[in-house]
This record gives C-alpha cells, sequence and structure tokens, in this order.
C-alpha cells in the first residue's frame, strides 16, 4: 500500500518538474523570438504636406542636373517663395530611390541642405527637414549615412516650439537609427539623443508624444540598447512619464499608449532592470490596461486600435510575470483580481471574431498568469470558463498547444481542481488531439492525461473504455513521445 502511494507521489513530481522545465524552456525561446520580431518599419509623414492633398504627390526620378538645379534655386533664389517651391520639387524626386542615391553623389548636396535646415526662414527650414525626412526613408544604409551632418541640429530642434518640426524631426531621427543602422547611433548617442528623447516626454502636443514613442521604439531595439541606452532611461524619469501616460482614463489617447507599450516591452526584453518596472506599478498599469481593453472590445469603441494595443501588452504581462517571484505572486493584488481572467477571455472572443492571429498572444498571458497562481486557476474555474477555452483548441497547432499548457497549469494544483474538470468534455477533447500527427500537441495531451489520471483515477477508467491506448498506437514509433506514452499506459492500466 505504502510503496504504491509513494511511486504514484514520485511519478506525479517527475510529471509537474517536467512541466515546470519545459514551461521555463519555453518561456525563454519565446522571449527571443518575440525580442527578434521587431518593428523596425519606417514612416513617411507625407500626408501632412498640404500640396500632396490635390494627388500630385507621385515620386519624380531626377537627373544630376535637375537635382543642382533645384538646390541652387532653393539657396539662391530670387525670392522666398521660388526658393520653397524648389524645395517641394527637390523633396518630390527624393521619393524615388534613384533620385536619392543621386543626391548623395553629388558633392555639397548635404552641405546645402543643412543650410537651409538652419536658416532663418521658417518655411524653408520646414520644407528641408522634409527632404531630409524622405532620405531617411530609404532602406540603403549609405543614405541614411549621408545624413549624417544634419543629425545633431535635428535633435536641436527637438527643443523648438513648433510642435510639426518636431514631430518631423522626431520621425526622421527614428527612421535613421533603426536596424543595421550603426553608424547612425554611433553618432547620436554621443550627441545626446538619450537625454534629448526624454526631454520630449513632456511634451503638451500629441503628435509629439506619439512621434516619440516611434523614435524610442526604434532605438530601443538597437543592439547597442542594453548596454548604452536602457540603463540610462531608466536612470532619468522616462520610466514613470511612461507609465503616466498609458494610465487608463479619459486623458488616455491609443495612439500614444501603443507606441509607448512598444518601448516597455522592448525594456522588458532586454531585463536590464525589470525589478525597477515592478517597484514602479508596471504590472497593475498594464492589467489596468487589459481591463480598460476588454471594455472597449465590448462596446466595439475603437476596434483598430485596441487591436494594436493587445499586442504589446500582453507580451508585457506575459514576460513580466516570469520576472515575479512565486513566493510573491500572491502579493500582487492585480494578479489574483479574477477580472483579468474575466477580461481576458473577452478579449479573447474578440480575437476569434476580428484578429485570430492574436490569440495566440492571449493565451500565453493566460499560461503564464495561471502557472504559479492557484487563485486564478480558480477564478477559470468558477467562471465556467474551461468549455470556452476547449473550444479553441481545433483551432491550430499552437493555440492547441498553449491551451493545453494552461489546462495543465490546472491539473497540476492537485486534486481539488481535477475534480472540477471532470467528469466534462475534457476527455473526450483530449482524445481527439491524440490522433493528430504534430508532436507536441501530442506531447502536451500525453502530460495533461498523466496528471489528471493521478489526481482522476476515474478518468483514467474512462480513458480505456473509450479506446484510448488505441488512440497512442499510432504514435508508438515516434522516439520523441514513447517514454511519455509508455508512462501514461502504465498510469492508466495500473493506478
Amino acid at each position: 500500500m505504502w510503496s504504491r502511494r509513494q511511486g504514484r507521489l514520485s511519478t506525479l513530481a517527475c510529471g509537474v518538474e517536467e512541466l515546470r522545465c519545459r514551461r521555463r524552456e519555453r518561456e525563454a525561446a519565446l522571449r527571443k523570438a518575440r525580442r527578434e520580431q521587431q518593428l523596425v518599419s519606417k514612416r513617411l509623414l507625407r500626408e501632412d504636406a498640404p500640396e500632396e492633398a490635390g494627388g500630385q504627390s507621385a515620386a519624380v526620378l531626377l537627373g544630376e542636373a535637375e537635382v543642382q538645379q533645384f538646390l541652387r534655386l532653393a539657396q539662391r533664389g530670387t525670392d522666398e517663395k521660388e526658393r520653397e517651391k524648389a524645395l517641394v520639387s527637390l523633396r518630390r524626386g527624393l521619393q524615388h530611390p534613384e533620385t536619392q542615391q543621386t543626391f548623395i553623389r553629388l558633392e555639397g548636396s548635404m552641405r546645402t541642405l543643412v543650410g537651409l535646415l538652419t536658416s532663418n526662414r521658417a518655411l524653408l527650414q520646414l520644407e528641408a527637414a522634409r527632404c531630409l525626412h524622405e532620405l531617411s526613408h530609404s532602406e540603403q544604409s549609405a543614405v541614411a549615412e549621408a545624413c549624417l551632418p544634419a543629425t545633431s541640429y535635428l535633435l536641436t530642434y527637438l527643443s523648438g516650439h513648433s510642435s510639426e518640426f518636431i514631430e518631423l524631426c522626431l520621425y526622421t531621427l527614428g527612421n535613421l537609427i533603426v536596424g543595421e543602422s550603426e553608424a547612425v547611433r554611433k553618432q547620436l548617442l554621443p550627441q545626446g539623443i538619450v537625454p534629448a528623447l526624454v526631454a520630449c516626454i513632456q511634451s503638451p502636443h500629441v503628435a509629439v508624444l506619439e512621434a516619440l514613442g516611434y523614435a524610442l521604439s526604434q532605438l530601443l531595439q538597437s543592439k547597442e540598447a542594453p548596454e548604452k541606452i536602457i540603463p540610462s532611461l531608466l536612470d532619468s524619469s522616462l520610466l514613470q512619464h511612461m507609465l503616466r501616460l498609458m494610465q487608463p482614463g479619459p486623458k488616455l489617447n491609443l495612439g500614444v499608449a501603443v507606441e509607448f507599450a512598444w518601448c516597455l516591452h522592448y525594456i522588458i526584453c532586454s531585463q536590464v532592470n525589470n525589478a525597477m518596472l515592478l517597484s514602479h506599478g508596471a504590472l497593475p498599469t498594464l492589467a489596468m490596461l487589459l481591463l480598460d481593453m476588454a471594455g472597449a472590445a465590448q462596446r466595439m469603441d475603437d476596434a483598430g486600435l485596441e487591436l494594436q494595443l493587445a499586442c504589446p501588452v500582453f507580451r508585457c504581462l506575459s514576460n513580466l510575470l516570469t520576472e515575479v517571484p512565486v513566493e510573491a505572486m500572491g502579493e500582487q493584488m492585480e494578479l489574483r483580481d479574477e477580472r483579468i481572467v474575466a477580461a481576458l477571455f473577452i478579449l479573447l472572443q474578440f480575437f476569434l471574431q476580428k484578429q485570430p492571429t492574436l490569440l495566440s498572444e492571449g493565451l500565453w498571458l493566460l499560461n503564464n498568469l495561471t502557472a504559479n497562481s492557484p487563485t486564478l486557476c480558480t477564478s477559470l474555474l468558477s467562471l465556467d470558463l474551461i468549455e470556452p477555452l476547449l473550444q479553441l483548441l481545433p483551432l491550430s497547432n499552437v493555440i492547441s498547444v498553449l491551451v493545453l499548457t494552461v489546462l495543465c497549469n490546472i491539473v497540476e494544483k492537485g486534486p481539488a481542481y481535477c475534480q472540477r474538470l471532470w467528469p466534462g468534455t475534457l476527455l473526450s477533447c483530449l482524445l481527439n488531439t491524440l490522433v493528430l500527427s504534430d508532436i507536441e500537441v501530442v506531447g502536451q495531451s500525453l502530460e495533461l492525461l498523466q496528471l489528471l489520471f493521478l489526481y482522476q483515477p476515474e478518468a483514467a477508467q474512462a480513458f480505456l473504455q473509450q479506446s484510448g491506448l488505441q488512440a497512442l498506437e499510432r504514435h508508438q514509433e515516434e522516439t520523441q513521445l514513447r517514454d511519455r506514452i509508455l508512462a501514461l499506459q502504465q498510469t492508466a492500466i495500473h493506478g
């Protein structure tokens, strides 16, 4: 009697520990994957130029002589109107990649453009900045590097008075520092781009804040960020302002919140000092945003932006949860509120209809929420959310694995939790997953079944009666599954 009980407990301990190890490995892999899944696409503000409203915004290929002529007219035209018109024509030409190459090959072209950027004529300054903005959008690193002489002036103008000009400078800088533009970042960092960007966060202008969030998110994705950028950002007041701008309420601007949520995501992924994020209240801010998004989803308000905000908020919460020590989970009030689980399921149902690709993000968050929280596992049961969860199983292999992992989180909490799952439709759903060909799905199903049988022997009997062992036969030759199939067979037959 004792030896059999001890054997069952030993098997259970191994199963639970293996589950936890696999979860830790999966979290690490997912964090790395999401770190690499960056948003380095560049942005253009062409729609802000009034003369494009008439539909004359098509890129024009300019030859060397035409570029020289427009630069000469912009510099020495008879009046300001003629000079401005020349810059407008040059800007339209710079929308064409070949014109950009022609421009940077011409000796003195950038020097002339920088001279116009630093002139005392506001309209000429603005058009020169728009020309630089077109150049910054180039995918060619040589074009970005050609803009280096202008970067110190762009930084200086961030402290100016024109919100339109500041916004343009921010998007231009954001375009210049992305991806492989290491030479540009190497020059901008000593010039003080970090304090210049931090100073912008107190701007009262929404457009400036949104542009700032974009520029910051581009900078935070650079390979130098963990060592050279994020520590100084965390030493500044930036974090407090970011979290303030992400607070739900009547003053929340979703566009700004989206940009800063991505910034927060990249800071969390760097793992430079996530304890500081926790101490400054990042978790409650994100949790309240989650509740706010669920409310908007129910009202169908701003659906497009809600979808944009959901992804970075889910990722931030998912990755921050891995930083909370297990023993401290109970102290985090926002992690014990069943409204979090209810809100997450509202969003999952919303995504199912509107954006199925976001389902995996929500389920990964649900996995991290339930991994070490018996309270939230209880919430799933008491709110009758197991059936909606099981309905997601057939959607895809990725979704199946995440759903099964969440169910494992519940079952591993002990017999009382298994009793809430059994009897029900769980077993028939698992039998359906066993006929799939995806090894990861089948493996996770086996893990869940073994935990369920150990805690709920009646489930094992029903499994045998429903020809469960026959369902396993098709996977007997799979090396990765063989040991788990053998353990499940022994558990089902011998208890």
